[in-house]
């Protein structure tokens, strides 16, 4: 078995939460050290601070998957008398790299946001914020009836016929191909120099953007034709949307004053900061981890009773109340979440993935990078 080295693992990444996702302003992927490094050790962590740092080389870290990017602004100077310089320092000299997935794993279907509904417990979720919409593609293979399957097998496998709640979805036609194989050919079917007509099968799928590459090669690595013929077609139908924040409902109808101690045991955070009257019934919940104040009208637009975010300033919070929905500032923190959940989704997609090194030993830090203290 080949070495896997941090591109592998950042590929697993980027199929979770697309570079794509990311805002433009967003300094996201790697951040220092190295695509083809061997990675044996994985920690995964919130913020990249000092701390952090050494924890990582206490424990022979290979490669930090951070959620916050250590690197926001270009830097100008490497001063080692800094703490970034030594941070720096210190990650250069352990050869320990570090990769950061921030907004994209914000959008994800599956990232930050979700975790935090899903913790919350809210159903009927939907998007607050809707960001991305997937390019959709039609893709049609010709293949030799012998091998459909071989096909229609890859194409299932990586993911593409997927439409609503149905998968494996394909079209698929019979006719007569024809050819003749030239000099320097080695055809699977037919003699050189000769025209051939062979009962050939259409098969037609869709595809979203994000798949397409990865389909087309495993279509033409299960095709037994030396050159594969193949059309794809760019679709206007509509293909999966994705957003920051969540919105849905919570199972019952509670008082804001009972939903706050909900959010502070869920979070597992002692204090939140709150605008809105305690008596006032809470049905409809809107949430968008990290600083999240400015996307308020869009929690009012959809309805929601109230809307948990961080860094809440004094004047939104003052708005937020004339407006008539209750606000819950839990901190920036509660996006901490992304340790677990960043996790659990690395050990599944290594377990099957066949070329990948099933001893990667993943850990979460456990340090707390909160700057806050609540008293």
């Amino acid at each position: 078995m080949a070495q896997t080295t941090n591109s592998d693992i950042f590929k697993i990444i980027d199929a979770w939460a697309p570079t794509s996702f990311a805002y433009d302003w967003d300094n996201i992927g790697l951040q220092i050290g190295s695509h083809t490094k061997p990675v044996k050790k994985i920690m995964v962590t919130l913020d990249v601070l000092e701390t952090v740092v050494d924890e990582a080389i206490e424990n022979e870290v290979d490669l930090i998957i951070a959620h916050h990017p250590l690197f926001f602004k270009p830097l100008k100077q490497i001063n080692l008398d800094h703490w970034r310089g030594r941070l720096i320092k210190k990650l250069i000299d352990h050869d320990i790299t570090v990769f950061a997935a921030h907004t994209n794993l914000d959008v994800a279907t599956g990232g930050v946001n979700d975790m935090l509904a899903d913790l919350l417990g809210l159903e009927n979720k939907d998007i607050l914020v809707e960001t991305n919409q997937e390019s959709l593609y039609k893709i049609a293979i010709y293949v030799p009836e012998t091998h459909v399957s071989a096909i229609t097998n890859a194409l299932s496998n990586e993911g593409a016929g997927h439409i609503g709640n149905y998968s494996d979805c394909t079209f698929q036609t019979n006719g007569t191909g024809t050819f003749q194989p030239l000099s320097g050919s080695n055809p699977f079917i037919g003699e050189l120099d000769k025209i051939e007509s062979v009962q050939e099968v259409k098969v037609e799928s869709i595809v979203k953007n994000s798949n397409l590459s990865n389909t087309l090669t495993a279509v033409i690595n299960a095709h037994p034709y030396e050159e594969v013929a193949y059309d794809v077609y760019p679709l206007n139908n509509k293909g999966e949307s994705y957003g920051l924040g969540r919105i849905g409902t919570v199972k019952e109808v509670i008082s804001l004053k009972e939903f706050i101690e909900h959010v502070k045991k869920v979070f597992e955070v002692d204090k939140v900061r709150v605008s809105g009257n305690l008596d006032s019934k809470v049905k409809r919940v809107a949430i968008l981890g990290g600083s999240g104040e400015k996307y308020m009208h869009a929690a009012l637009h959809k309805k929601a009773d109230v809307y948990i975010t961080g860094d809440m300033t004094f004047h939104f919070a003052q708005e937020a109340i004339e407006m008539g929905i209750s606000v819950i500032d839990a901190g920036h923190y509660i996006e901490q979440v992304m340790k677990q959940g960043t996790k659990k989704y690395l050990e599944e997609k290594i377990s099957q993935e066949a070329t990948l090194d099933k001893s990667i030993e993943i850990m979460v830090s456990k340090k707390n990078t909160d700057p806050f203290q609540y008293r």
